[in-house]
């Protein structure tokens, strides 16, 4: 696979790392969790074929440093760093762009912020959980987290946090391992250094973002809703289903659940292919 082009543009208060692969219209791709750029080493190569692929780190995290490193975060200073991305590998032309996760509420607000300058967005399984009738539950897990990553640490958090995921009524410990090709394995370990950061900043600023429905309903023509067909019960899956149904969208299920750009990549891409064009 060709080496992407890489960059780094200077942004209020931080200095994002980019990469470029590919030709063809713009696809900014916006990672979630601590998966930076490499998180879409798995499918960028097979869509650059067809696209200009862009892909960052988001600010704070691996190689986007910020200047001041306890900064609070923000969703809207997030969808302005990808608008920024846009301008400079886009100027005048407007590009499609996926979110996966907490890059999918990016998207999502990019989309009603941005508008002129995003011709499509596809989110998968943004974790809007103020969308939700049972929010005030999911606030609670976000401050049982938060605590306890201050009290026990990262650990105990991390724990927390995923059994608040768990699908409705699962009250089984965690999932089966699942097996992740080695290239992923191994890409997992190096962003372990991120996840502090991820739990006390990103979990409690993203988690209780609340969309501008009503904008989104103006713009429902740019957006798809996907999810993992495996998610189905699981706490990201439902504000998705939950909006396209409102929007009348319909909502699109990719392969794996919520990871599966990096367990299903291949069936993945195809996916995300045919929402881009469709």
């Amino acid at each position: 696979m060709t080496e992407p082009a890489t960059g780094s543009l200077r942004v209020d208060g931080a200095s994002l790392h980019y990469e470029v692969r590919g030709s063809g219209p713009l696809l900014l791709l916006i990672p979630g969790g601590t998966g930076g750029a490499a998180s879409f080493d798995p499918i960028a190569g097979e869509l650059a074929t067809e696209y200009t692929v862009a892909t960052f780190d988001p600010r704070g995290m691996s190689r986007s440093g910020l200047d001041d490193p306890g900064a609070e975060q923000r969703v809207a200073q997030h969808a302005d760093d990808a608008f920024r991305l846009l301008r400079l590998l886009s100027p005048g032309e407007p590009a499609r762009v996926f979110g996966s996760s907490s890059g999918a509420i990016v998207a999502v607000h990019l989309l009603t912020a941005h508008a002129e300058g995003v011709e499509r967005v596809v989110a998968h399984e943004p974790p809007m959980v103020e969308v939700l009738p049972d929010a005030p539950a999911h606030r609670a897990l976000v401050a049982r987290v938060t605590e306890t990553f201050r009290v026990e640490g990262l650990g105990p958090a991390m724990a927390a946090f995923a059994a608040g995921l768990r699908k409705d009524g699962d009250t089984t410990g965690p999932a089966a391992e699942v097996r992740l090709p080695p290239q992923v394995a191994a890409r997992a370990e190096r962003t372990m250094a991120d996840l502090p950061y991820f739990v006390e900043r990103i979990v409690p600023a993203f988690m209780s973002y609340t969309p501008d429905v009503s904008r989104l309903e103006a713009l429902s023509d740019r957006l798809v809703l996907a999810c993992g067909q495996d998610s189905r019960g699981e706490l990201p899956y439902r504000p998705a289903a939950l909006l396209a149904e409102r929007l009348g969208t319909g909502l699109r299920h990719f392969p794996g659940g919520h990871t599966g750009l990096s367990t299903h990549p291949a069936g993945f891409a195809g996916h995300l292919r045919e929402a881009l064009r469709t």
